[in-house]
């Protein structure tokens, strides 16, 4: 038997198996060592291949199509350090739990540590970042060899769709030549024809002993809040939501929550917190005896230092990774679990609530702080605020809406509030990083539309390789760039107040006209001038498909100026309506 004939039987049997497992769709990066797996995958019938020449955008492409799939995408590239760029996408999947599938060629064993071209350390190159590394064992025609490789490839894509999801590392040392025999029957299996292995996982849950015994202690306590952060569970809103009512507890839902949009009442949704959380008189007003928290840490760091302030409260935290989001250390019970399945269970024990006096606190609170929130609508300069406003008016049903890291997240959290329409946010919220945003977005919008993607120009800059992937299978987006001239979040920070090197380390302008990249790319490219300019385009583009870019140019200064404006107005009014209720 030639070598090309056992390489090609290997490769064919795990790629079969991949298929069966239930994966649609691989990201590959060509190279040379990658070659054999390559074109036996792009040989299948039921794998869709979507080639991205530069590994890092083709890894946080992956990671888009499989936040959108909910299911495992494979990636792939050859040896050297075209792993070495999938690094900061396969970070970002391991804490955001994100499934992926990640396949690298490698030098034979014989060509390592010996001087070989495009050779380095690929063994465990992801750290602890991954949930499994397996160093593959070379390639071969055996019948117990075939068996090993459809055997690790239903275990890694098992691994990767298991709670808590997330990536996993197969490493392949091919030897030369690298060109597999390509035949009819390439993919046919001797046995088990449906798939060599089946795993089957469950998800966690309590004893019956330990729900009650946690609803006879939720039930004791009278001031309690639901915190509800970054959670991709179809089944959650309307479990929590019923947990709400049934407890008369406020919830506290993070734009990442998937609360602040859809067609359920609203009634307990709480949207302008990180507003009023930075007003003293309402954080005593407002102190808890009882947290409950669901899902990652939410993006308000106001929220944040709140939930540290408030350690005398019994703290719940629910997660059904069995993991540890808990990085204020206020926890009380950390509890793992399904967290739809905790608000069902919950909801079923415990005694139904009158009517709370704590509860409408919090509701009075947040309408007040809408309302002065809402003075944004009135600017007529054009505003990083005001766009997520407009958003929320503006996107049609159905929307997948992305938004990148730094100020548009912020401005997500501050003024994208509590719609009636089915609008899908998501975001990089693992690693917090600006890089790959691009890459991300296009991967779901290559599965979710329409899709827009809001974004600052550092953000935007850091991946314009990633519109690439927009020009090579025409994917519809429409991306919203902010170009305020640099890092609009430090600003914000404690650097701001050093103006001497602030410019120069963080305000970093970067002075460059995008309309050529854009066009570049076979992108439409429109520069708004005013509000009225706004809407037209926007509509406009909604018609057509391809890349559409709105360029909204702001100033730092003023967006620091508009936000610290609005939350005087609301600390003000916050302060005022609080101190009259206790005259």
């Amino acid at each position: 038997m030639s070598h090309q004939e056992g390489l090609t039987a290997y490769i064919a049997a795990f790629v079969a198996e991949l298929s069966k497992t239930g994966v649609r769709d691989v990201v590959i990066s060509p190279g040379s060592r990658s070659t054999p797996m390559a074109l036996v995958m792009a040989e299948h019938p039921d794998l869709r291949i979507h080639i991205q020449v530069d590994e890092r955008s083709a890894s946080f492409f992956a990671l888009g199509i499989a936040k959108a799939t909910r299911k495992p995408v494979a990636l792939l590239c050859t040896s050297g350090t075209a792993a070495a760029n999938y690094y900061p996408a396969v970070i970002e999947a391991s804490i955001s739990r994100i499934p992926l599938i990640v396949l690298t060629a490698d030098r034979p064993h014989e060509l390592r540590d010996v001087g070989a071209p495009q050779a380095i350390d690929q063994i465990h190159l992801y750290g602890k970042n991954v949930k499994w590394f397996v160093e593959m064992a070379p390639p071969e025609k055996t019948e117990d060899m075939i068996r090993y490789a459809r055997t690790v490839c239903g275990r890694a894509a098992a691994t990767a769709s298991s709670y808590p999801q997330g990536p996993v590392h197969l490493n392949f040392p091919f030897r030369e030549p690298l060109i597999p025999v390509m035949d009819e029957n390439l993919f046919e299996l001797s046995e088990r024809v449906g798939g060599y292995v089946e795993i089957v996982t469950g998800h966690l849950s309590l004893s019956d002993q330990t729900f009650a015994a946690i609803s006879q202690d939720i039930e004791s306590y009278t001031k309690g809040i639901i915190v509800c952060g970054q959670l991709d569970n179809s089944e959650f809103t309307d479990e929590v939501i019923a947990l709400a009512d049934r407890l008369q507890f406020p919830i506290v839902a993070d734009p990442l929550s998937q609360l602040r949009s859809g067609e359920h009442d609203g009634h307990h949704i709480i949207d302008a917190y990180d507003a009023f959380l930075r007003n003293e008189d309402a954080k005593e007003a407002l102190k808890p005896d009882v947290i409950i928290r669901f899902g990652a840490m939410p993006i308000s760091k106001a929220l944040t230092i709140f939930i540290k302030e408030n350690r005398t409260a019994r703290q719940f935290v629910v997660d059904s990774g069995d993991g540890w989001r808990e990085p204020t250390m206020s926890a009380s019970e950390m509890l793992y679990c399904d967290e739809a399945l905790f608000c069902k269970k919950i909801s079923e024990v415990v005694s139904p609530t009158g009517k709370s006096d704590y509860l409408q606190k919090w509701l009075t609170v947040n309408e007040l702080a809408k309302e002065q929130l809402s003075a944004i609508s009135q600017v007529e300069e054009l505003s990083e605020g005001k766009l997520f406003q407009q958003l929320t008016e503006k996107l049609p049903e159905g929307s997948t809406l992305f938004v990148g890291n730094s100020m548009p997240i912020r401005d997500l959290d501050s003024f994208f509030l509590l719609n009636k329409k089915n609008i899908k946010v998501m975001a990089n919220r693992g690693a917090n990083g600006i890089d790959g945003i691009v890459s991300t977005a296009l991967g779901v919008a290559s599965v979710s539309q329409p899709c827009y993607l809001v974004l600052g120009d550092l953000t935007f800059y850091h991946d314009l390789n990633g519109l690439l992937a927009s020009k090579l299978y025409n994917i519809d987006i429409n991306i919203l760039l902010i170009n305020n001239n640099g890092g609009g979040i430090f600003s914000f920070l404690p650097q701001a107040k050093e103006p001497k090197h602030f410019e120069k380390l963080f305000g970093t302008p970067l002075d460059l006209d995008f309309r050529h990249v854009v066009e570049m790319y076979n992108g439409k490219y429109d520069l708004i001038k005013d509000w009225e300019q706004f809407s037209e385009t926007f509509a406009k583009n909604q018609e057509l498909g391809g890349l559409k870019v709105m360029e909204i140019r702001t100033t730092r200064d003023s967006n620091l100026k508009e936000h610290r404006d609005l939350w005087n107005s609301v600390s003000r009014e916050i302060t005022t309506m609080l101190k009259g209720d206790t005259k």
